[in-house]
């Protein structure tokens, strides 16, 4: 089911043109109010999720590269295994192999992961976070729900 990989790309595409936007048209740290609870904030995530490992003094960057790099193999070999019928299992796999590979580019090119979306409810702010994390947490969202659904072929007979 590789022929989902255009959504990986479209993930991709997406990510980097509104992380350089962002980076050419915003000062570091700067917020645009947006909508109430939502604004753009430009940060840089030298960590993971939620800013984990992001003051590890250096060595984190090549770890969360050398990941990146084998999930997104393992993601791909996947993907090339599934079944014509596993379409809504190839389209969670893709948005995470696209969001994966938009980060990657990121920790290669600079070090860093460029973040700038900002949901807050009064003085509590969501940790900032990128089309990429989106369409990871969208996948992973996808993959739980279809491993919830009814599926004849692992029922036992």
């Amino acid at each position: 089911m590789r022929i989902w990989l255009w959504l990986s790309g479209l993930v991709i595409v997406i990510d980097q043109i509104t992380k350089r936007l962002v980076d050419t048209r915003m000062q570091l740290n700067e917020s645009i109010p947006l909508l109430p609870s939502f604004q753009l904030t430009y940060l840089r995530n030298q960590g993971a999720a939620f800013s984990f490992l992001s003051g590890a003094g250096g060595w984190q960057r090549w770890f969360f590269i050398a990941l990146a790099v084998i999930a997104s193999v393992f993601i791909f070999l996947w993907l090339g295994k599934l079944r014509p019928g596993q379409r809504r299992e190839a389209i969670a796999w893709a948005l995470v192999l696209g969001g994966a590979l938009g980060n990657l580019i990121d920790r290669i090119l600079y070090g860093y992961v460029i973040d700038f979306l900002d949901v807050y409810l009064g003085q509590w702010h969501w940790p900032a976070f990128n089309v990429a994390d989106s369409a990871i947490t969208v996948g992973v969202a996808l993959l739980l729900l279809e491993s919830f659904r009814p599926n004849p072929a692992r029922q036992d007979t």
